[in-house]
């Protein structure tokens, strides 16, 4: 069965097209939706009437329904949503403003919930349907410089994994993607992005981190489309995984940093266990239930 997409974020070049490419190459049909729809006026022509482009800010819940709504009338439902839209900004999680910060947590998480919330009821409708979140390796491991984006990406993927478990007996299933880096446009704008800080102290650190950017744009590892088609595949099959880390250099990272906290968690092991409290029954004296509670309860014993 053909399936109808809704894909946030439609930049040239970006992840946002490659979903769409290579849900259009599975003969499924598109809804994109990029804040500047004229940029995908050569991209769009070829395809005819299987992909819909909507001019949608993210930020905007208004708009944000209002794309759903006309992603559903036009094609009759959405069967995968694909939360793409995002930006990184860098900044020490000291020193960034606190305008920056909130607006980098309304694209990069609020947004993600609003769209989300969109197109669940739907979903449920249909006791059908994906919910595709993309995070980043940053939301498991960390960046250095990238405080705040890498707080904004560990939030969707704790969203993501309650979601998953609550939609789950309603047929809508929920995956979360993390890609490393990956040749978009996405380090495209450090170039004109200089360190604003005005903390010394952190100076050096930012200015590492925005020239390591600027030396990595365009010689990124990750190819686009190969990592949606990864994504696609990865739905498709009878096992899907709940989480997808795209890219040799992002998973070597996340296998580390994973390795290395559970190393380091069960190295004091003995302090976790040692704060726990005595049961009730253990206190020294008898405990007073109410008879509906016996049956729940242990016997008692004395201290």
């Amino acid at each position: 069965m053909n399936r109808t997409w809704f894909i946030t974020g439609g930049t040239p070049g970006g992840f946002g097209v490659a979903f769409a490419d290579a849900a259009l190459e599975s003969g499924d049909r598109v809804a994109l939706t990029p804040r500047r729809p004229e940029e995908l006026r050569d991209w769009v022509e070829p395809h005819g009437d299987r992909v819909l482009v909507l001019r949608l800010d993210v930020t905007d819940t208004q708009q944000v329904h209002q794309a759903v709504a006309a992603a559903e009338a036009h094609f009759g439902g959405i069967d995968v949503l694909v939360n793409n839209a995002g930006r990184g900004w860098y900044g020490s999680v000291e020193g960034m403003d606190d305008a920056a910060v909130r607006h980098l947590f309304e694209l990069n998480f609020f947004a993600v919930l609003s769209v989300t919330r969109a197109v669940l009821p739907g979903k449920r409708a249909r006791r059908r349907g994906w919910i595709i979140n993309i995070s980043s390796v940053a939301g498991l491991t960390g960046v250095l410089g990238f405080g705040h984006y890498t707080a904004a990406k560990h939030a969707v993927e704790g969203m993501t994994h309650v979601l998953r478990q609550e939609v789950a007996p309603l047929g809508v299933k929920v995956l979360a993607v993390q890609p490393g880096a990956f040749r978009t446009r996405a380090y495209a704008g450090f170039a004109g992005e200089p360190v604003r800080e005005s903390d010394e102290d952190y100076r050096p650190m930012l200015e590492s981190v925005r020239a390591s950017m600027i030396e990595q744009d365009g010689n990124q590892p990750g190819d686009p489309l190969k990592g949606a088609r990864a994504v696609v595949a990865a739905i498709n099959r009878d096992d899907p995984p709940h989480r997808l880390v795209l890219g040799s250099a992002g998973y070597d990272a996340v296998i580390g940093d994973l390795e290395s906290t559970l190393t380091e968690v069960r190295a004091n092991e003995d302090v976790s266990r040692s704060v726990d409290g005595s049961p009730p029954w253990a206190w020294g004296g008898l405990v007073l239930v109410t008879r509906e509670e016996l049956p729940h309860r242990l016997t008692p014993t004395w201290g």
